[in-house]
């Protein structure tokens, strides 16, 4: 692939723009945590962490960090006018009562059938953390899932089925990576939108899953 990727605060942006606005919305750690530093001020999202906050802010400017206010991911936070905090088991009746209306998750797999993959892998560097991430990926009503589209050496996370340990099966909605926007359709993939200069072929060839490409596909534009 010789075509530049999207950095990882483009795809942020990309999918800061399927949010609605008013939405109640859980970011899973690493990249979806990029969302709420990019999400437009004309929009009004509340930020629920399972670790017992409602109505996050954005990450606090340095030297200002509060080391009790902090999200799932021990990353320091802010708390926003009305903004609460609540026991842990309150923040997890949220996310299974299915109070939240759109999980963005990463992800080491995504299957064609929606299934997800993203708490345990074969890798002994990367030991096995499940978190509050199978609740969210069953109790939201929208997942959507930010990943690069291949691993670091070049293997494809999109793929026919997942080999790794599943999150929960068939939940994805969408998948935003580096290269394409993709939908899960019953039929597998459709590819929405491409990164400029990523032809159908190309990603295709990076693509464990075989790919079928709306026929309005478009550039993707992150702002």
């Amino acid at each position: 692939m010789t075509a530049p990727r999207l950095s990882a605060v483009d795809v942020a942006r990309r999918v800061a723009r399927d949010i609605p606005d008013g939405s109640y919305v859980n970011l899973g750690i690493g990249l979806p945590t990029l969302v709420a530093d990019v999400v437009g001020p004309d929009k009004e999202i509340v930020y629920h962490s399972e670790n017992g906050v409602l109505g996050m802010g954005p990450a606090p400017a340095p030297g200002e960090e509060d080391p009790e206010l902090i999200n799932a991911g021990k990353q320091p936070v802010t708390l926003l006018p009305g903004g609460a905090f609540c026991h842990h088991t309150d923040a997890f009746v949220m996310m299974r009562g299915g109070h939240i209306d759109v999980s963005v998750l990463g992800a080491f797999q995504v299957a064609e059938n929606g299934d997800l993959a993203n708490w345990a892998t074969d890798e002994a560097a990367l030991p096995p953390a499940v978190g509050g991430a199978m609740d969210l990926a069953v109790g939201a009503r929208q997942v959507l899932v930010v990943t690069t589209h291949t691993t670091r050496d070049g293997r494809p996370k999109l793929l026919p089925r997942c080999t790794y340990p599943l999150t929960a099966a068939a939940v994805v909605d969408r998948v935003y990576t580096d290269l394409a926007v993709l939908d899960v359709s019953p039929g597998g993939f459709v590819v929405r939108e491409v990164a400029p200069g990523v032809t159908p072929e190309a990603l295709q060839a990076v693509t464990g899953a075989r790919l079928t490409f709306a026929p309005d596909l478009t550039v993707v534009r992150p702002d």
